[in-house]
């Protein structure tokens, strides 16, 4: 029960709870399924490896620092409660994952929701389509802020319409971008979540089995690929490249697989993956000002930030920063920074070791002799050592898609970050209590490790920003 009800907490947090259920929204029901969901996971409780965890302390960390940035930061008591529960409902998902995905069945009916998740969302986006004005019209419609365009796009949620610039023209033309509801109502967020699926969706592969394969894997890996073209962004198809080196250079080295994603560079912008948008210094000359703001945020707010979800108060467009790191870091300060690589940094560390053939054995059956209770709940299916593997090259990948789109986007808290982090450990503890992996990183170590990365993401970020300026 508690895994079906985690399902139906996901799909209602990606899909809205007005498309799940209706006028019965009104009534707050995504409230009453998440207590249900709470009480229908006590149980698991009691044997649960979740406090053994790093990330546990980093989730702990996160929410007082978010209590914290708005208490101190904002100056703003009352706004605490309100900020916790902002960011409560994302975190959750690592606990729910850790509770109730102890098999590979439920790995996969996750993975088939969250395919489920990206697949409703562009089939309502192609419905859309039909009867509006076609991609390439004049875009002047776009530009007059009239009633009957605020009607339009009231009435079609999941497209976004906007106005690519031509050449020595005051009027562009139309392009649709592609967008979910809810978290994920902005064509980037939507692309992001699109990249992360698609390396796990690669779970139902199966050797030698031609057919199958074509028909559970090709087929939706390219109606998901379509889906990023159709979103535009610059940021998926950054990702998208990231992990198809990652995914490559495996197989045939690094330099063919850097080669290969040059080829698909050039040909995503032949055929106007962008939308009409540059990639390039100067096209994000915009973006980077923004990162510059958060940086000068960090600087003068440096333990506890400015307040969750408020970076917007201090830039000149009221917007945020458009990049994980300096989102978390501005908003949360250090503190905050600290605690989210000290979740960040064990995830993945266990992915990479899930991964590495070199650091996973094959199975010592009995090895949980006096493990009691736990033993019927992670033994009761045959794992071995290809599968591990395969699994952790698939949750790297997807980690990978994730950082690399969220390099562009604010989206440090969102709930699919924390459910990568929850399915990485359910894998990992799947393989230790049968012996195949190293335990877990002490508390005691990811410390230090953490505070570095922390240096090292805001480091990265201001050299990467000195590099952005000196090249415009």
């Amino acid at each position: 029960m508690g895994f079906v009800l985690s399902i139906l907490y996901f799909v209602t947090y990606y899909l809205t709870p007005t498309t799940i259920f209706g006028p019965l929204a009104a009534y707050r029901i995504e409230l009453i399924l998440a207590v249900l969901v709470i009480l229908a996971s006590i149980p698991a409780l009691m044997n649960t490896f979740i406090w053994k965890t790093p990330q546990l302390l980093g989730l702990i960390g996160l929410m007082i620092a978010v209590i914290l940035s708005v208490l101190i930061g904002m100056h703003w008591p009352g706004g605490s409660l309100q900020a916790f529960l902002g960011f409560i409902p994302n975190a959750f998902a690592y606990f729910l994952v850790c509770l109730h995905c102890n098999s590979k069945k439920r790995f996969q009916f996750l993975i088939l929701m969250l395919l489920f998740v990206c697949a409703f969302a562009l089939a309502q986006g192609f419905i859309e389509r039909l009867g509006s004005p076609p991609d390439g019209s004049s875009s002047e419609w776009v530009n007059n802020e009239s009633a009957q365009f605020s009607y339009w796009q009231m009435t079609h949620p999941y497209l976004l319409a906007t106005s690519s610039p031509i050449h020595g023209s005051a009027v562009g033309k139309l392009v649709y971008r592609q967008r979910g509801l809810g978290e994920i109502n902005d064509p980037n967020d939507f692309a992001q979540l699109i990249v992360c699926v698609i390396p796990l969706v690669f779970i139902f592969w199966r050797s030698k089995r031609t057919l199958r394969n074509f028909a559970f894997v090709i087929l939706p890996v390219g109606f998901l690929l379509y889906g990023i073209f159709l979103t535009h962004s610059r940021g998926a198809l950054i990702a998208v490249l990231a992990v198809t080196i990652m995914a490559a250079r495996r197989r045939i080295g690094t330099m063919p697989a850097l080669l290969i994603a040059g080829v698909l560079f050039v040909g995503a912008m032949a055929l106007n993956f962008t939308g009409g948008r540059d990639i390039s210094a100067d096209a994000g000359a915009d973006r980077t000002a923004l990162w510059g703001a958060g940086l000068q945020v960090l600087k003068s707010n440096p333990f506890f930030g400015v307040g969750f979800n408020g970076m917007g108060d201090y830039t000149d467009t009221h917007q945020t920063a458009h990049n994980s790191v300096v989102v978390c870091a501005a908003e949360l300060g250090l503190f905050g920074l600290f605690f989210w690589s000290l979740f960040l940094f064990p995830t993945g560390r266990d992915a990479l070791t899930l991964a590495s053939p070199a650091k996973v054995n094959e199975p010592q059956p009995d090895i949980l002799e006096d493990r009691g209770p736990l033993r019927g709940i992670f033994l009761s299916e045959v794992v071995d050592k290809v599968e591990i593997n395969h699994f952790g090259r698939l949750l790297m990948l997807s980690l990978t898609g994730f950082l690399m789109a969220g390099w562009f986007l604010s989206r440090s808290f969102v709930m699919t970050l924390f459910l990568l982090g929850g399915l990485v450990e359910a894998v990992y503890e799947r393989a230790l209590r049968r012996g195949m992996v190293a335990p877990r990183l002490r508390l005691e170590r990811a410390l230090p490790y953490a505070g570095g990365l922390a240096f090292l993401l805001v480091l990265v970020m201001y050299i990467m920003l000195r590099i952005l300026n000196l090249m415009r």
